[in-house]
């Protein structure tokens, strides 16, 4: 799917019913005050449609800040301005490709050349998350969205990919559709099961309430 048109309709329906998940749960990291102040001109933003380029380009920083539940539902406003062309500054094929793929970069110093290694084996920060590498935690983060909008991503990483073949996002972007988004498009739970679950869990606690009001002997 490499026509502009259908990959904007794909996005759209896919995120179509999208619920706003609540100002509370969209800021994902909470170390210092940048998170913070990347997400919270979002926590008034109760639907994704609507946003204009100009508005997250200026809050691109809030695709690394958001939680799980805050990155799923603001993203279609990102690769929808993405496809029309009409970011400068947010880049969300980042976001959905960082950790599939590795890199190295040679530091040369007083004391020799260092190699440091980024992307899929690097590890994150020992010190906080032990051996899980970024392709580890890139798999866990990217595992919110179900089958229907894992397919719309596809869609959109594909376009890109063929748009713009000597872009430096092109090899990364080849290794993240192999590594993770094809197969996620196949085997995802799809969006009804992820609302029969919580309709489950809704009626379970509004039982769970019930039962304890009639042993509390409430009206």
């Amino acid at each position: 799917m490499h026509d502009t048109a259908a990959v904007l309709e794909h996005i759209g329906q896919a995120f179509g019913g999208s619920a706003f998940p609540g100002a509370g749960l969209l800021q994902g990291s909470f170390d210092g005050c940048e998170p913070y102040d990347a997400v919270r001109p979002f926590q008034t933003q109760q639907a994704w449609r609507g946003l204009d380029a100009a508005f997250l380009d200026a809050h691109a920083d809030a695709l690394s800040f958001f939680s799980e539940a805050g990155f799923r539902f603001f993203l279609p406003a990102y690769l929808i301005a993405d496809v029309e062309g009409q970011l400068c500054v947010a880049d969300p094929a980042f976001h959905l490709t960082h950790g599939f793929s590795d890199t190295t970069v040679q530091v040369r110093t007083e004391r020799g050349v260092f190699v440091m290694r980024q992307g899929k084996s690097a590890f994150i920060n020992p010190r906080r998350y032990g051996a899980m590498t970024w392709y580890e935690y890139a798999r866990s983060r990217l595992s919110v969205f179900p089958r229907e909008e894992a397919r719309a991503i596809v869609a959109y990483l594909e376009f890109k990919h063929n748009a713009q073949p000597q872009s430096v996002d092109h090899a990364a972007i080849e290794a993240a559709l192999q590594g993770f988004w094809w197969e996620r498009a196949q085997t995802a739970p799809v969006a009804e099961r992820l609302q029969q679950h919580l309709a489950e869990q809704e009626a379970y606690l509004a039982a769970m309430g019930a039962a304890g009001q009639e042993r509390r002997g409430a009206p």
